[in-house]
């Protein structure tokens, strides 16, 4: 088949911006054909492109022999442009449609297609995720990314308004940030350098110059999690804070979250309708709940865990059935922190830090940081890591660090409770785990 050239066709509106009120006006669009319903001398033909679907009919002995002749070529997937007249039909989906003047292939597509892009023909997350272009262009994934778009728009919108100033910091370290050996080492001309865990050391740095500073960008954990809320690369928002303690930067996040909930309610109605659901902006302040008296609620239900042990996944989730929305378990023992995070004055083993959890999935973990240079030296003896390989990063502390604090947040955690989505590689576009390098 003899593909066509755009030439000087250009696209004019998206289809979610014609409606029945342009009854009569010529317009042009562009997209993937995807489906075609012929019943005899009336084809109807749905393109889709970014906004969603509109529906071109062409009608024998109306429409041009030309555009017929176009139209028998036609397979799902196709790529085309279409020129034509809008035209109010209360009978076509959303009430309008469009009568081709002209109609471009301007590329096909080979069968059998890898998956259904209709999503009438269910497909395993494996196949969906081996073929994920194709895959994007279904309904479900597409309003989840429509999703995320807004979300990440709404974030630097509010970031922004409280003052903080977006950065950009190194993906490439020398030694680890978080400690621990889940690193992924790179080649680095002669040397070995890894990826980084995350943008903690960096940022503290970086707030005692702009007081208050953002970033969102990648991080990699060399963790062999094999879990549907795990990943080894993920995106996170971070934020450090100068002259704050954990208790100002809880109050930020949480009003983060009222916000961009209220923002995607606003924004994103049809993507919450094509997956089903109906959310509510939660009102803050969430509940804070200390470690301690998270134990506490534990027991009087019949979970026993020591003080000083970590939460596993069944602890979160007999919590979680009480507390379904957003709260914070906060004061960790300090020893279940990382080593910049501030021991209490008043009791050093435990922690002024906090996650942040919705139901049973934790969303982001924040605390205090330590700003004195001999009491960050002994935190890291501590847990076993030394000091010279953090020589750069203790120099800023010898030149004046203002008391700091802040958190980091995995979007694709925020994104599975918005889309109620229960594992997290339906919401990275292209998730990389334990497995999975490709495509």
């Amino acid at each position: 088949m003899e593909l066509d050239g755009m030439d000087d066709l250009r696209r004019t509106h998206f289809s979610g911006a014609i409606t029945p009120s342009m009854h009569g006006s010529e317009v042009v669009i562009a997209g993937n054909i995807n489906r075609i319903r012929d019943i005899g001398k009336v084809n109807f033909i749905e393109l889709r492109d970014r906004d969603g679907y509109v529906q071109i009919t062409t009608l024998a002995g109306k429409t041009s022999q030309e555009v017929m002749d176009k139209v028998k070529q036609l397979g799902n997937e196709f790529v085309v442009m279409v020129k034509g007249k809008v035209n109010a039909n209360p009978k076509a989906p959303r009430g309008v449609e469009l009568l081709p003047l002209a109609l471009k292939i301007l590329n096909s597509a080979k069968y059998p297609l890898p998956l259904d892009p209709t999503g009438a023909v269910p497909a395993d997350l494996d196949t969906r995720l081996n073929a994920r272009v194709l895959d994007l262009r279904r309904p479900r994934p597409h309003a989840i990314f429509r999703i995320q778009d807004t979300l990440l728009r709404s974030i630097r919108s509010f970031l922004s308004s409280k003052g903080f100033i977006e950065i950009d910091t190194p993906k490439l370290i020398i030694s680890a940030t978080e400690g621990g050996t889940q690193l992924f080492p790179v080649k680095y001309f002669e040397k070995t350098c890894y990826l980084r865990q995350s943008a903690q050391l960096y940022k503290e740095q970086l707030s005692s110059s702009f007081d208050r500073v953002f970033e969102i960008g990648p991080v990699f954990r060399a963790e062999e999690h094999d879990t549907t809320r795990h990943l080894n690369e993920l995106t996170q928002i971070d934020i450090e804070a100068a002259f704050m303690n954990y208790e100002d930067v809880m109050k930020i996040l949480e009003e983060l979250v009222c916000e961009c909930l209220k923002e995607i309610m606003r924004n994103c109605a049809e993507e919450l309708s094509v997956l089903g659901r109906k959310i509510e902006a939660p009102s803050a302040p969430f509940r804070r709940i200390a470690y301690t008296e998270l134990l506490d609620e534990l027991k009087s239900d019949g979970v026993a865990i020591e003080w000083g042990q970590d939460l596993e996944l069944h602890h979160l989730k007999a919590i979680g059935g009480k507390l379904p929305e957003f709260f914070f378990i906060k004061d960790w023992p300090t020893k279940l922190k990382p080593f910049y995070i501030r021991p209490r004055s008043i009791d050093p083993l435990v922690s002024e830090s906090f996650d942040l959890q919705h139901a049973w999935l934790e969303l982001a973990s924040g605390g205090t940081r330590i700003h004195e240079e001999d009491l960050l030296i002994r935190r890291l003896k501590e847990q076993g890591l030394n000091p010279a390989q953090f020589r750069d990063h203790l120099q800023a502390f010898e030149v004046g660090m203002p008391p700091h604090s802040g958190w980091a947040v995995g979007l694709a955690r925020i994104l599975m409770v918005i889309s109620g989505t229960d594992n997290i590689r339906e919401c990275v576009l292209y998730p990389r785990d334990r497995v999975r390098l490709t495509p």
